[in-house]
């Protein structure tokens, strides 16, 4: 049976403008929509007075200046960076050069993985001035966040709970609209799934997700990803029942919904998923290093 998610697209914006979502709380939506950002990222201001941005977005002067022109007669105190893709953390550099305030986050690209060469399509020019670390405490003038190490989309990411709403910025850890992509070698399926079962152990009221609307009942909709992974493996179980197969040859199969020029996207997904079932044991391969372009079988 196939897991259902409520994923939901719809979001109240406009371009240029802040959204006025709680007491504590706005967002601005960057203009770069796509099919793997939906309406653009979303950056939001915490606080009233003294203020934090969360993930500015990509190099975008336009957007820069949307954020500058929310927070008008406010001081932006901290700029704080869940992971360090291209739609996340340049647009720290711009605004810190306006605002001159520090920013936050776990490391530059691939500082969950040391020794690793990270994937390209991530900012290398990013290193936060403050680096922080699982549990860490970041306080403002009416608001404080707690850091929530969240490996797995990317090893650098981080997810920041707002503590006086109980509320999760879960960043592309947890995406309202769509599943997020896991694309090794930064990205890793089994790290993915424990960061998710990870923020199971507390007990947010809503997710506010870097791309797409909130999340108002966090707990069944974060087991329905999880439970939505573990169905992807057991579609490649049956595609190796199968006989031998290459990647490419699964995703044909697997994503039948999905149009062919999203392929190499889910291609690496699978991949992701097959190196969890390779490290279980469960898959093989006779290649020394398996790849997205190798043969697997079932053990």
């Amino acid at each position: 049976m196939s897991v259902k998610i409520p994923f939901k697209k719809e979001l109240e914006f406009e371009y240029g403008t802040a959204s006025r979502l709680s007491p504590l709380i706005r967002r601005v939506v960057a203009r770069n929509p796509s099919a793997f950002t939906l309406h653009g990222t979303g950056t939001y201001i915490l606080g009233n007075g003294t203020v934090a941005v969360i993930d500015p977005g990509p190099y975008d002067l336009e957007h820069r200046d949307a954020i500058l022109k929310a927070t008008e007669g406010e001081t932006i105190s901290h700029i704080l960076v869940t992971h360090t893709h291209n739609d996340h953390s340049p647009g720290a550099a711009p605004l810190q050069e306006k605002c001159g305030a520090k920013t936050y986050g776990f490391g530059p690209h691939g500082s969950g993985k040391p020794g690793m060469k990270p994937e390209q399509g991530g900012d290398m020019d990013f290193a936060p001035d403050v680096t922080i670390k699982d549990g860490d405490i970041i306080e403002g003038g009416d608001w404080s966040v707690r850091a929530i190490h969240t490996p797995g989309h990317l090893s650098n990411h981080i997810c920041f709970e707002l503590i006086e709403e109980n509320t999760l910025f879960s960043g592309d850890h947890v995406m309202g609209w769509s599943t997020s992509i896991v694309s090794p070698p930064d990205g890793d399926m089994t790290q993915y799934i424990a960061s998710l079962e990870k923020i199971l152990e507390f007990d947010h009221k809503r997710y506010w997700p870097t791309h797409g609307p909130a999340i108002e009942d966090p707990h069944p909709f974060v087991k329905g990803l999880i439970a939505h992974r573990y169905e992807r493996m057991d579609q490649i179980r049956t595609c190796l029942g199968e006989g031998e197969m290459d990647i490419p040859t699964m995703v044909k199969k697997m994503y039948t919904d999905v149009p062919e020029h999203l392929h190499p996207a889910a291609a690496r997904s699978v991949y992701s998923h097959i190196l969890m079932m390779v490290d279980n044991g469960e898959v093989t391969t006779n290649e020394t290093e398996p790849l997205v372009t190798s043969i697997y079988k079932s053990n």
